[in-house]
């Protein structure tokens, strides 16, 4: 299968009064077309950002210091804001966590569908009738398509939003926690339309803190931890074969249905990534380091094949 989308050492950069935080460093993987990859990671761990820089969408504050983002063989990064707004919606699209980001409050839902529609050259009455399709597609009654943003639930705004992002059935969709304070019967909703979409040739970048909902769902999984990828690899592998000290402590804290015994839980902190740790990010909380991990940073390396892990404690094979 193509690559769709092709990262390469990405860093991203915000400027804060209270310094600099270093949110994406050296950030290196790529997606297949019809692929789910879902990103998992405590908050503050870069999810959201990687995302964001991805789209080409960061905060005035937020710099792109270096990498490139290939979609379709394009480097996103080299886009001017014409051919930026020309593939946002097209080529590549974002279901953003709060669905108030992506709907005006002040207009109907079905005008500003119609006229996102428009602004990417679909006729006036295709563009209507597209939009009404795709809201029935996702499960918005027809009454409600001319009501205001306010007028739905959590859950209805949040299936107007993934409309709107694959209406025109871009290569790539990018889900930043779209069933957070959702109920679970909605949750299940939302996420079997991403498969659907997925199954269409559509991939979609599941970023999410749930890394259960990651292994049911996802068929590859990433890991990030302090603004770095710390573990990629299917999901049946992550599953059968974590390596990575963090991937094991995720993967050990998710309750289990039937087991009297408690979850673990992780000892410590985030980072603080104004002033990251020397070495291995992760190595004041891991259990694990040594000397070296306190001075030395690992490098991610395919461990086995599609298995990549940044740990100096782990040998490729």
């Amino acid at each position: 299968m193509s690559e769709v989308l092709i990262v390469e050492n990405l860093y991203v950069k915000y400027y804060t009064k209270r310094g600099i935080v270093l949110a994406v460093s050296d950030a290196t993987f790529s997606m297949l077309k019809g692929e789910m990859l879902a990103v998992v990671g405590e908050s503050g761990s870069g999810k959201s950002t990687l995302g964001h820089a991805i789209m080409n969408l960061l905060p005035k504050n937020g710099v792109i210091e270096k990498g490139r983002v290939l979609l379709d063989g394009i480097d996103i990064l080299k886009l001017g804001n014409d051919d930026l707004r020309r593939i946002r919606g097209s080529k590549i699209s974002m279901v953003f966590q709060d669905p108030f980001t992506t709907l005006d409050p002040l207009r109907r839902v079905l005008d500003q569908f119609t006229e996102f529609l428009t602004e990417h050259g679909v006729d006036m009455e295709e563009a209507r009738n597209l939009a009404m399709t795709m809201l029935e597609a996702v499960g918005i009654p027809k009454n409600l398509a001319n009501a205001y943003p306010h007028q739905l639930s959590g859950g209805q705004k949040q299936r107007v939003a993934i409309a709107m992002a694959i209406a025109l059935k871009p290569l790539l969709v990018i889900a930043d926690e779209p069933t957070t304070a959702l109920d679970v019967v909605v949750q299940k909703q939302i996420m079997d339309l991403f498969d659907e979409i997925k199954n269409k040739g559509t991939s979609i970048m599941l970023i999410t803190h749930d890394i259960a909902l990651a292994l049911e769902r996802a068929d590859r999984v990433m890991i990030m931890y302090g603004g770095e990828v710390m573990e990629l690899a299917e999901k049946g592998v992550l599953m059968e074969k974590p390596l990575h000290p963090y991937t094991i402590g995720l993967l050990s804290s998710v309750p289990k249905i039937g087991s009297e015994k408690f979850p673990n839980s992780i000892p410590g902190y985030p980072p603080d990534l104004r002033n990251p740790p020397r070495g291995c990010v992760f190595h004041p909380r891991c259990p694990y380091a040594g000397e070296r991990c306190r001075v030395v940073k690992p490098l991610l390396t395919e461990v086995e094949k599609g298995h990549w892990v940044k740990c100096h404690l782990v040998k490729a094979v």
